[in-house]
């Protein structure tokens, strides 16, 4: 089967692929093609490089750096950014806070925040799971109490991704305890990570990086104007938020590149003589993940061409759970093909391991997470049963 875009389309399509292959720098296009970190430096670089040329945050409203695109147009956007290895704009600023600031946060809010979050003038981190409270969100016990003009805010976040780079924090924090459901009571404040009071700590992950932290709040003085929205409506803009965050972790084209780099180091791979991409275990299972692939990005196009008003579709909870599924099995069949080269992940640099096969360990150990963030696929299927099926 072949998708068939409109002349319209495919020349929309060029144009993103040449931006995307042009004008951003190649030694960070190479480092996201080899999975190597990519560091703060080259994540700004990146986006005020797309800032600039209004591709950085197309889904925004106009006014505040948004292009006046169809879904299916920004649909195409994201896949050729991934496709040609573009560090995609931050999500905790793209896809997170800022379209939660354009859409609940009042005009000075709009005006101090958006032009600094879209440029990556601002670097944010997401403060929601908790110790206690990671899938069941809502039970979070991180506090805020009113005192005069502030609020004071005391408790513990973790899991927060790149924090150790942030500069600021969009926090959901329990303001009415009393509250009949423990979904009423939360409300969303923002404030600087510098802020008096606010402790980060790193997590060592399982592949020796630090990407997460846990961060403590103790008396930590928040100016009233930062509240976003309204008082205990937090967990209203928690879901607009994630529901946005989940149309962008069906990752297709990036799942796409790291299919074709499988069947790359297949073919260079041999085994009994012969490469292994003509084991025909091996061309089955190489063959199944790109019928499911077909599949979830039909899916895509489907929910994209089914968008209503920007807001998002329900069944961006189907492209989170596949979507995560199908990154975790990608990387899975590159460490299969690697074989033993797979444990040389700490080879010193004059090994004969490839780069490729260094990295497809620690790349299969850190893609764990795809099924846990953005909501666990766990919750994904209960929202699938009641939103979707409506069982």
């Amino acid at each position: 089967m072949r998708l068939q875009l409109s002349p319209e389309l495919e020349a929309f399509r060029e144009e993103m692929r040449t931006f995307f292959t042009t004008q951003v720098p190649q030694h960070i296009r190479d480092s996201v093609a080899a999975r190597r970190h990519v560091s703060k430096e080259h994540y700004v670089e990146t986006q005020r490089v797309l800032h600039a040329a209004g591709l950085a945050v197309p889904h925004w409203p106009v006014e505040w750096g948004g292009r006046d695109w169809t879904p299916l147009q920004r649909h195409i956007w994201r896949e050729e950014m991934q496709l040609a290895c573009v560090p995609e704009p931050l999500a905790f600023n793209a896809s997170m806070i800022g379209p939660v600031i354009a859409a609940f946060g009042d005009q000075e809010q709009k005006e101090r925040f958006l032009p600094g979050t879209a440029n990556l003038d601002i670097w944010w981190c997401q403060g929601f799971s908790e110790p206690d409270a990671g899938s069941d969100l809502a039970s979070l016990r991180t506090a805020a109490v009113r005192d005069g003009d502030d609020w004071v805010v005391n408790g513990q976040k973790t899991w927060t991704t790149l924090g150790q780079h942030a500069d600021w924090i969009f926090c959901l924090v329990r303001t009415d305890p009393t509250a009949e459901k423990k979904q009423r009571g939360i409300s969303l404040l923002v404030f600087p990570m510098d802020s008096p009071g606010v402790t980060l700590r790193p997590i060592e992950l399982i592949d020796g990086s630090f990407e997460v932290n846990e961060v403590f709040f103790e008396d930590v003085r928040v100016p009233a104007e930062n509240l976003i929205g309204e008082e205990n409506r937090g967990w209203d803009y928690a879901k607009f938020l994630l529901g946005n965050e989940r149309v962008g972790i069906a990752r297709v084209g990036s799942t796409k590149r790291l299919l074709a780099q499988a069947k790359e180091h297949a073919r260079e791979i041999t085994a009994d003589g012969r490469p292994l991409s003509e084991d025909p275990r091996m061309a089955a299972r190489i063959a199944e993940v790109e019928n499911e692939l077909l599949a979830l990005e039909l899916t895509a196009l489907r929910v994209v061409a089914n968008s209503a008003d920007g807001k998002p579709h329900p069944a961006s909870s189907v492209l989170k759970l596949r979507g995560s599924e199908l990154q975790q099995a990608a990387t899975e069949l590159i460490v299969d093909i690697a074989g033993p080269l797979s444990l040389a992940s700490s080879a010193g640099e004059g090994s004969d391991v490839p780069d490729w096969a260094r990295v497809a360990t620690p790349e299969y150990l850190n893609h764990r997470k795809v099924s846990i963030y953005g909501g666990s696929n766990e919750v994904q299927r209960t929202i699938i049963a009641g939103s979707i099926l409506g069982l």
